[in-house]
């Protein structure tokens, strides 16, 4: 459906043009090749005829395909909430004087002091009235723990605080960027309450070098990066195997970089959702979900990857990699942070 409705665009117009050109120098040079055999013609025609198809062919692709490609890719990145390209970026992929207006229009529409202002004033009332919420759900489940320890039931008591703690976190913990013990923290809770579900069946394993610990456990990360991947591994990998399911976090330190992995040994993935997968956190594909099956798995890794590359630039993000009935790695690639003042782009988090 959607290459079908492409048609209608200019950029398939100008490659059935290119292809019409193309194909007519390769007639002429069947043409030539075949009075070249007759005898009819000399060798350094049929030259110029392949120099002038080589010369063309190389010209259109990096003058039209390369450009129009960049261009559709950050059309797709601003669309899923990434910024204004910088001006010497922008340059490589504008097609025309009328597209570069058009980005400086909307350039200074989105930073316009005005529109920022109020776009924080929204910020700041949503996320006053969103603490009314909590509070309500905290109290409920604070009793709802006192009438399970009343009545003996202990195993109630702990899987509420439990979850109370977990909410406590993802809600109103307001900072954009935590430490990787924090994070680890709120996975290991996270991990408890499954255990009530799962019991014996889901084990966690947490690896990391003793010497590097608490230089890996003060790095930053964005909030909320762990717990998603973990859930996703849960619910996709381990709950669907028969026996019991190994969850693996491993921690490296580099001079530069913080290295996560969080692997399991579930059913895994075959090579075309897995390659479907990693196109879409390289932000090739824009669809909602890698499961064929309709399940939306995809969406809290690229959710986590979409974070990462917002904060600390392209370089860094997730790649998956997996083995049918083996299990699945995520590996995850963040800049050594001890705080949000090392961030080039540090005002993203105001």
């Amino acid at each position: 459906m959607r290459e079908e409705y492409r048609l209608k665009y200019i950029c398939n117009r100008v490659l059935l043009l290119a292809a019409a050109v193309f194909l007519l120098l390769l007639i002429q040079a069947a043409a030539w090749l075949l009075r070249f055999l007759q005898g009819g013609t000399g060798l350094w025609q049929g030259l110029i005829h392949g120099a002038a198809a080589g010369l063309y062919g190389a010209v259109y692709w990096f003058w039209i395909i390369v450009p129009y490609r960049k261009g559709e890719k950050w059309i797709s990145h601003f669309l899923d909430g990434y910024g204004i390209p910088d001006s010497r970026e922008a340059d490589s992929f504008l097609l025309t004087p009328y597209m570069k207006r058009q980005i400086e229009m909307a350039e200074k529409v989105l930073k316009a002091p005005g529109a920022m202002d109020f776009n924080k004033r929204q910020a700041q009332y949503l996320a006053l009235q969103n603490q009314i919420n909590p509070h309500f759900l905290y109290n409920t489940l604070e009793s709802i723990r006192g009438e399970a320890l009343l009545a003996g039931l202990n195993s109630v008591a702990d899987m509420t605080e439990a979850l109370a703690k977990f909410f406590r976190y993802t809600i109103t913990k307001v900072e954009n960027l935590v430490s990787v013990e924090e994070e680890l923290d709120n996975c290991e809770t996270y991990f408890r309450i499954q255990k009530y579900r799962f019991g014996d069946r889901l084990r966690l394993h947490v690896e990391c070098d003793e010497e590097d610990r608490e230089d890996i456990m003060n790095c930053r990360i964005p909030k909320l990066t762990l717990q998603p991947i973990m859930e996703n591994s849960i619910i996709h990998g381990t709950e669907l195997k028969v026996g019991t399911g190994n969850l693996r976090l491993q921690f490296e330190r580099t001079d530069s970089r913080l290295i996560i992995r969080l692997s399991d040994d579930g059913v895994g993935m075959d090579e075309h959702t897995l390659a479907r997968l990693n196109r879409k956190l390289a932000g090739e594909v824009q669809t909602a979900s890698y499961q064929e099956d309709g399940r939306q798995g995809g969406i809290a890794l690229v959710n986590v990857n979409n974070r990462i590359h917002l904060i600390f630039g392209e370089e860094y993000g997730l790649h998956v990699y997996s083995v049918p009935q083996k299990g699945t790695d995520v590996e995850i690639s963040v800049p050594v942070v001890a705080s949000e003042r090392q961030l080039p782009n540090r005002g993203i988090l105001s």
